[in-house]
């Protein structure tokens, strides 16, 4: 079996990294990390009204985050999208 096709290295390959798994989900003003690359961003409306939504990616594993910055919600804040 070669080293691409180990279930081992497909499985650390979508497993996230350490800084990832860090972040603190769902709460506003939380820290991502430097390897969090920033992608497009995209106004949504909420109940409270406008807010800003800005794509992540971790250069490091991959995962895709965004980020809501709604000053009116605590909750708001790092969510993952994908791997």
């Amino acid at each position: 079996m070669t080293h691409e096709l180990n279930p081992e290295n497909v499985l650390n390959k979508t497993a996230m990294c350490v800084p990832c798994s860090g972040i603190q989900r769902n709460w506003r003003r939380a820290p991502g990390h430097a390897e969090l690359v920033q992608g497009a961003n995209r106004k949504e409306q909420r109940a409270s009204g406008q807010v800003n939504i800005t794509q992540y990616r971790c250069d490091r594993c991959g995962t895709a985050w965004e980020y809501e910055n709604n000053k009116t919600d605590q909750r708001a804040g790092w969510t993952v999208v994908g791997p």
